[in-house]
């Protein structure tokens, strides 16, 4: 009896005019936008804030991804990189360990030198509940800028234009994307560009999202168990805070560490720790070009 060999994922439909792309992008990208007037509102209604930025954010994210994809190639939501091959689970927590520890680090090392101490918040109450919605909540929030960001249209890109010529420019875009968060700074808004390059890089090496989720999971989780702010927002989970001995200019200032210098240098670090991990590649099922060796 000969062994039943797995058939390969299907490949991206041929686009053959410059049309046909604009047509995918321009569809994403309209849908995205439909949703960002409809979908935080409705979030927003039934949890407030913090739910419709990230739970929501996370509905918008499939939404667009999962209708497009749909109308255009009848593909199922997986192909994005959301499949659970082998490996996927070791991407995964590769991801949540460079972004948690280099976040615990971070926060870690101008404790140790004297120049950051933690503050205890009289006015703040810890209970089990919050932390886990709060847990929780980062999660969905995470997720679903890796979707709507390194999804569909991300990968669409890469087959047509290239991973470089994809990856920087949506990288600045993502920086873009967080210039309007509270207390946002020129550095701050550099960082975040220097994040969404290297969470595009982070697919680029595992061809999945679980990576470029933990990584940006595991970052976002750390930060406010720290006491520290997140993107602008203070975000209570302790009963402590972050308090910084040294200048905006190394701290971020009210924007948290992701506006100062000590982020810039983490960040770099990242991308030299994140060639050398034994990162799990898959299978690629938009962006193709992806699977040929080198």
């Amino acid at each position: 009896m000969q062994p039943q060999l797995t058939p390969p994922p299907p490949s991206l439909p041929p686009l053959n005019t410059r049309v046909s792309l604009i047509l995918r992008l321009a569809f994403y990208v309209g849908t995205g936008l439909i949703g960002l007037q409809i979908i935080p509102l409705i979030f927003a209604y039934l949890g407030g804030v913090v739910v419709a930025a990230t739970v929501g954010l996370f509905f918008l994210a499939v939404i667009a991804n999962l209708l497009t994809m749909r109308v255009f190639d009848r593909r199922p939501l997986t192909d994005i990189g959301l499949g659970g091959g082998h490996g996927t689970g070791q991407n995964l927590m590769w991801g949540l360990a460079l972004g948690g520890g280099a976040a615990a680090l971070m926060m870690l090392a101008p404790v140790i030198a004297g120049a950051a101490h933690f503050q205890s918040r009289p006015e703040s109450v810890f209970a089990w509940p919050n932390l886990i919605f709060y847990l929780v909540a980062l999660l969905f929030g995470a997720a679903g800028e890796e979707i709507l960001f390194r999804g569909y249209a991300f990968q669409l890109l890469i087959e047509k234009a290239g991973a470089w010529a994809t990856i920087l420019p949506v990288g600045v875009l993502f920086g873009l994307a967080h210039s309007s968060n509270p207390s946002a700074t020129w550095l701050a808004v550099m960082n975040t560009m220097l994040w969404g390059v290297l969470f595009g890089y982070a697919f680029l090496r595992s061809r999945d999202l679980w990576l470029p989720i933990g990584l940006h999971y595991g970052w976002n989780l750390v930060l406010p168990l720290f006491g520290a702010n997140l993107s602008g927002l203070t975000i209570e989970i302790t009963r402590y805070g972050y308090k910084w001995d040294l200048g905006t200019l190394w701290s971020g200032g009210s924007y948290g560490p992701e506006g100062g210098i000590l982020t810039t240098i983490f960040v770099c670090g990242l991308f030299a720790v994140l060639h050398r991990v034994p990162i799990v590649p898959q299978t690629a099922c938009i962006a193709v070009s992806l699977n040929e060796p080198a």
